[in-house]
């Protein structure tokens, strides 16, 4: 999911393999290294600041972007993605994470119009409303480890994608539901998901 909490992710792509556990600053512990070398992912280490507290868990790797634990729980707590009653609600919201990243990969090629800022807006309301208050909505922010801003982004990509969606599958409800299901299908086998999720672990 693409809301990067800080560049630091970015710089330590490829240098922690995917499904360890990272954590930066305080008694630094990382995960097994790889392809690049400890030497990399140390300085990426320096450069995020040693204040840093992140602990995370990569459960997938979707066309080059990371899906994290705490991707997965920043969009269940925030409304973005719902377990829809799931037995494992992680396993769940991490399909849909990497559905969206598939999208997203495709939406990026034929770059559909940007959405207004008021449409972002009515976006961001919609995920305010959802909390009994302004508090209890940046609780949930601090929580996720994100800032408006992210969540911002967030929103503008998913309009993004439901104007391409719109524009690309124009038929009735039933139809377009059998069309996406297709074309999703096809993303899947194509898209170079590396799924690292073990439930219990």
């Amino acid at each position: 999911m693409r809301l990067q909490r800080s560049n630091c992710r970015l710089l330590i792509r490829g240098a922690v393999r995917a499904g360890e556990t990272v954590r930066f600053g305080g008694t630094m512990r990382v995960g097994r290294i790889a392809r690049v070398g400890v030497t990399f992912a140390l300085c990426a280490l320096a450069a995020c600041g040693a204040s840093a507290e992140t602990i995370d868990r990569v459960l997938a790797v979707v066309a080059g972007q990371l899906i994290t634990l705490t991707d997965v729980t920043a969009a269940t707590d925030l409304g973005l993605q719902s377990a829809d009653g799931g037995g494992d609600r992680i396993r769940v919201v991490l399909d849909k994470l990497i559905d969206r990243e598939l999208v997203l990969a495709e939406v990026d090629r034929y770059a559909p119009a940007e959405p207004t800022a008021e449409s972002v807006d009515r976006e961001v309301a919609r995920v305010r409303q959802r909390f009994p208050s302004a508090a209890a909505y940046e609780a949930a922010l601090a929580r996720s480890g994100i800032d408006e801003q992210h969540l911002r982004e967030t929103l503008r990509q998913d309009l993004r994608m439901r104007a391409y969606l719109d524009q690309r599958f124009s038929t009735s409800s039933a139809q377009r539901a059998g069309a996406v299901a297709d074309w999703m299908a096809g993303l899947r086998r194509r898209g170079g998901v590396t799924d690292l999720y073990l439930a219990g672990r």
